[in-house]
């Protein structure tokens, strides 16, 4: 094969990526558009009915808007010219066969849906080209320097050499802070460079959830060729465990995402690490520049340790998953029950063989697929018990002294409220207000209880509903405890009262 060959074999195999294919659909507008409203980067899982719903909600909106949308499968037959409405299932059914969605089951047993790492990688190019931002930056140039002269020091050889990079390292941060100790002002860097930093970082952040997914969709591979080979393994138990358990100890090692993933791993589980990048993170959003960003760039710059921790929390789950799967599969296999089934099958084999010698291609054999039933008479359910036939014990006559004889009065004591004899007294009091005719009541009719018949009759007093004035209410429990209750009141018409004989002289009852 020539150069161009190869290269074009090579184009081919690059451009039949589902992350190629998702950008070069003609519908790739809607497709993204949809991934990137339901999939934000505070929601990694839709459960699988509202996923349906969401989509059909928002192709429809496209729809209606002109553009161009994913054509899905209508369940019924429309008139002519009616355009059908999308089916939210058969396309997120499709977006699965095309490898940009992973329909899996929760903690709960629900079906949910999630982006592949194909899908995120996707989303993750548009972000980067839809930011305004220059490609060549001071910023990205000192990252790439700074990188490549931290990993020159640790492929350095040359202990000497090691020696001379330390020392030059420290001299220039002793220089440094000698400067800054000696009261000399703390140079810090504009806001345009800091925004061009921001970019920067927050590009190499948007690619780490498609980073993740990718090492998470490799260790599901791995145990799915895990789970297949053991099912169809005909090898002796103790090779097949050695086998496997070597492969499981060797997971991570086996695959580049792994190998990649298990570096990040050991850095990641520093906690002193992750405290100093949180601290870091609040120092440059409290940079002047962050006062440009809108709320959500400054939440989502802000969970970035947040998308870390998640992404590795995906991945060890899929390692337990895997292990579980395994775990379960050597105590589920019954090597006895094989050896009984492979004996069987092997009888019938040379049964099968010794009839097709004496057989013809029209003989048939009639075979029952069914054992017969059995004809198992009644069974006793339980075994007599004499303490279940035996005559329950006489009732004994209740103590007629041990209750206390009730009387009516007794019991309208600690009854509810005795409306009649309050509204009785409401009615021919003199009083001015309620809380004044209630306080001429006896005290074996001032109860606490009686408070709730008297907001029941002084329901519909403007002045009562309206609650502006309040004033205690002494009230006597049955047992002659006083107690005070603050509510509204009610001023009461005026019913000709007369002229008190303490009143004095021209003063006009109220």
């Amino acid at each position: 094969m020539t150069d161009v060959d190869l290269e074009f074999a090579r184009v081919r195999q690059v451009l039949d990526r589902p992350t190629l294919r998702l950008m070069s659909r003609p519908t790739s507008a809607a497709v993204v558009s949809v991934f990137r409203t339901v999939f934000d980067r505070d929601v990694q899982y839709v459960p699988a009915e509202r996923m349906h719903l969401q989509v059909e909600e928002h192709v429809a909106r496209l729809q209606a808007t002109g553009a161009r949308v994913p054509a899905s499968d209508s369940p019924v037959d429309l008139p002519d010219g009616e355009v059908p409405r999308p089916n939210g299932r058969s396309l997120c059914r499709e977006w699965v066969a095309a490898q940009w969605l992973v329909r899996s089951n929760s903690s709960d047993g629900d079906e949910q849906y999630s982006l592949t790492s194909h899908a995120l990688e996707a989303l993750s190019l548009i972000d980067a080209l839809s930011a305004e931002r220059a490609l060549i930056s001071e910023s990205r140039l000192a990252m790439i320097v700074d990188a490549v002269h931290r990993w020159a020091d640790r492929a350095e050889p040359d202990r000497d050499a090691q020696v001379r990079r330390l020392d030059a390292q420290i001299a220039e941060l002793q220089a440094e802070r000698d400067r800054l100790a000696r009261g000399d002002e703390v140079v810090t860097v504009d806001e345009d460079r800091m925004r061009d930093g921001y970019a920067n970082i927050t590009d190499l952040i948007r690619q780490l959830p498609s980073d993740f997914k990718r090492v998470e969709e490799a260790v599901a591979t791995m145990h799915r060729e895990i789970v297949e080979d053991f099912r169809q393994e005909v090898r002796p138990i103790g090779e097949i465990l050695d086998d496997y358990l070597a492969r499981t100890d060797n997971l991570m090692e086996s695959t580049p995402e792994g190998r990649a993933f298990q570096g990040a791993f050991e850095l990641l589980r520093d906690d002193a690490l992750l405290l100093r990048l949180r601290d870091d993170i609040t120092t440059i959003l409290g940079h002047p520049f962050a006062d440009s960003l809108s709320p959500t760039e400054r939440r989502t710059f802000r969970g970035t340790v947040g998308i870390l921790r998640q992404g590795i929390e995906d991945v060890l789950a899929q390692r337990r998953m895997l292990t579980a799967t395994l775990r379960d599969q050597i105590v589920a296999h019954d090597v006895v029950r094989d050896r009984e089934l492979d004996a069987v099958l092997r009888s019938v084999n040379r049964g099968l063989a010794a009839w097709m010698d004496v057989s013809s291609a029209r003989d048939r054999v009639p075979l029952g697929l069914l054992p017969p039933s059995a004809a198992v008479g009644t069974l006793r359910e339980k075994f007599y018990d004499p303490d279940a036939e035996s005559v329950p014990p006489p009732i004994e006559e209740p103590d007629d002294d041990v209750f206390e004889e009730i009387d009516v009065e007794s019991l309208r004591r600690h009854g509810g409220p005795l409306l009649a004899e309050l509204r009785s007294v409401l009615d021919a009091s003199t009083a001015g207000s309620s809380v004044e005719a209630f306080h001429e009541l006896p005290p074996d009719q001032r109860r606490p209880v009686e408070l709730f018949g008297l907001a029941h009759l002084l329901t519909g007093h403007d002045d009562f509903e309206a609650g502006t004035e309040t004033a205690p209410h002494r009230t006597v429990r049955p047992d002659g405890a006083p107690v005070t209750f603050h509510m509204p009141t009610a001023a009461l018409p005026n019913r000709g009262r007369t002229a008190h004989p303490d009143d004095e002289p021209g003063q006009e009852a109220r």
